[in-house]
């Protein structure tokens, strides 16, 4: 299954706009099939906080459909999927509140997202319960992965944990890659 990109239709008139952010049947319609479980809300004070890149692994692997209620982000894909001719490859996308774009990333990638704004807020549904026995990450730095952050010259505020995180080449992955390679967003 694809990293996909969505921007919902918005219906706007003088008092603002309304959206429908997630209708089954559309989203299977779409080839996105996962029965979402859970709603997670994250909130960073300060531009360029950095949360990632990170997974669950089977059996609670987690695919995720991630938008931007506040601010601006940049949100990324990396494919840890065993066998996969793109495995170790990243795909990544800036998501606005103001555009309402989403990010769809299927079990088998890690996620990671940089705020770009002060304040941002960040939304997301996953489709397995969050399970900390097989919680993971890979260093948001990975020179193996050279993923191109757009920090300005800037430094990221990070986590404790986000700080430790292992690198790519230390990473056995116990995802099984499922014949689509990771593809470019359509913009």
């Amino acid at each position: 299954m694809p990293v996909i990109r969505i921007t919902p239709r918005r219906f706007a008139d003088t008092r603002g706009w309304f959206s429908e952010t997630y209708q089954r049947d559309r989203f299977r319609a779409a080839g996105i099939v996962p029965e979402f479980v859970q709603d997670n809300h994250s909130y960073s004070a300060p531009a360029f906080t950095l949360r990632g890149i990170h997974f669950q692994t089977p059996p609670h692997a987690q695919a995720k459909l991630v938008r931007c209620l506040r601010g601006r982000i940049w949100d990324v894909a990396v494919d840890l999927r065993r066998g996969s001719p793109t495995q170790g490859q990243w795909v990544a996308a800036e998501l606005t509140a103001e555009r309402g774009e989403q990010l769809f990333i299927p079990a088998g990638y890690g996620h990671a997202f940089l705020t770009l704004e002060p304040n941002t807020e960040v939304a997301y549904k996953v489709d397995a319960l969050y399970a900390p026995e097989v919680d993971g990450g890979i260093r948001w730095d990975d020179p193996d992965l050279g993923i191109d952050w757009p920090l300005q010259g800037g430094v990221p505020a990070l986590s404790d944990k986000d700080q430790r995180l292992p690198l790519f080449k230390d990473f056995v992955s116990p995802f099984d890659y499922d014949g689509q390679p990771l593809q470019l967003l359509d913009a």
